[in-house]
């Protein structure tokens, strides 16, 4: 991956969290007015998905090429946050529940508080028709849709034959249709990685799928097609099914959000030396606020219910969005410092761990004592 392409990736990145953000923060009780870009958020959850799946199959043929190495990167980069993140969210809603009940109707739930926590860290909130809450964090939903597409990437790479094939049936029986709906939208960053045919892309093609994509999201996005995909899923599978789908319902126009997002990366990837003009004054700042998009993404929702309900401010002017997304953007710098930043140390314990249960098994397989 060319220097250009990753800084381009990593701004797409950020823009995309701050797309979410805007999303949740769309609120009459925070703003009177209809923030702009604030209709995106679904939309920018594809984005990631597109992007999650050609950066880790990226990763894991440059370097992460063992299962120990694998999943001690993908292990810290989770749970270094989720850990933390899923404990202190249910403390944050009771507290900001307690200032202004109001605010958090219909936000979050404190009942079966363990089973909520424990699902969260075992990235089971979403499997087959159920979607249990971790507490007032929405986002999670789609953490627990990457975490499955990670394991079943790991089967796919580091398994063959009759193995990988019972590894992935298995994989299905467990997650169920939710999580596989939107499967094929995460693959289709794997496949841009690894088809050679769209990594010799010519610059005038790719300045096409560049440009074409960019109005093509524009047009997805004025038509609302996220919402047509729905209905669409409503007249397939019926009401009840539908609604249990949750954030999958909109699968049958993701697929073609997937397309307009994998078009984009392969055009940006063939004009990478273009953009690396704009982009590579600005690098610096990009990988800097990139660092932060994962805790941004994470923590904002819980943040962001709780710095509204301790602020406490008037709607009717910009000064109560401003101090609130002050006090998020704050709180997410000083908690990814920690864990974000930080999380080089317990990748290194999980590797030691797991390169050392590796070997245990490769002896016990040679048949020494």
């Amino acid at each position: 991956m060319s220097r250009e392409f990753s800084l381009y990736l990593d701004a797409v990145r950020f823009l995309a969290a701050l797309m979410v953000v805007f999303y949740h923060m769309n609120m009459r009780w925070l703003s009177t007015d209809i923030l702009p870009l604030s209709d995106h958020g679904h939309a920018a959850v594809m984005v990631f998905f597109v992007l999650s799946g050609y950066v880790i199959s990226y990763i894991h043929a440059r370097r992460e090429n063992t299962p120990a190495e694998y999943w001690a990167s993908r292990l810290s980069r989770f749970y270094s946050l989720a850990i933390p993140v899923v404990l202190v969210t249910p403390l944050l809603d009771l507290a900001g529940a307690a200032l202004r009940p109001d605010i958090y109707e219909g936000w979050t739930t404190h009942g079966l508080a363990p089973v909520r926590i424990a699902t969260s860290l075992a990235w089971l909130n979403e499997i087959w028709t159920i979607s249990i809450m971790s507490f007032s964090n929405t986002p999670y939903w789609s953490l627990c849709y990457e975490m499955w597409y990670y394991i079943m990437f790991a089967v796919c790479v580091f398994t063959a034959g009759r193995t990988r094939i019972l590894l992935l049936a298995g994989c299905a029986l467990v997650v169920g249709p939710k999580i596989l709906l939107l499967a094929p939208v995460w693959a289709m960053g794997v496949v841009l990685h690894r088809w050679q045919l769209l990594q010799r892309t010519s610059f005038a093609t790719g300045l096409a799928l560049f440009i074409g994509s960019l109005v093509a999201f524009g047009l997805f996005q004025h038509y609302r097609l996220t919402d047509l995909g729905s209905a669409w899923m409503r007249n397939l599978v019926g009401e009840a099914l539908h609604h249990q789908l949750t954030f999958s319902r909109f699968a049958l126009t993701d697929y073609l959000l997937g397309l307009i997002v994998a078009a984009n990366f392969v055009g940006a990837r063939a004009i990478a030396p273009v953009l690396g003009r704009v982009l590579l004054p600005l690098e610096r700042p990009i990988r800097w606020l990139a660092g932060y998009t994962f805790s941004l993404y994470l923590m904002h929702q819980p943040l962001l219910l709780f710095f509204g309900a301790l602020i406490d401010g008037d709607p009717r002017g910009p000064l109560y969005f401003i101090e609130v997304l002050g006090a998020i953007l704050v709180t997410v710098w000083l908690v990814g410092s920690v864990t974000e930043g930080r999380r080089h140390l317990l990748r290194a314990w999980l590797l030691a761990r797991l390169q050392s249960l590796q070997g245990v098994r490769w002896l016990a397989a040679k048949g020494v004592r």
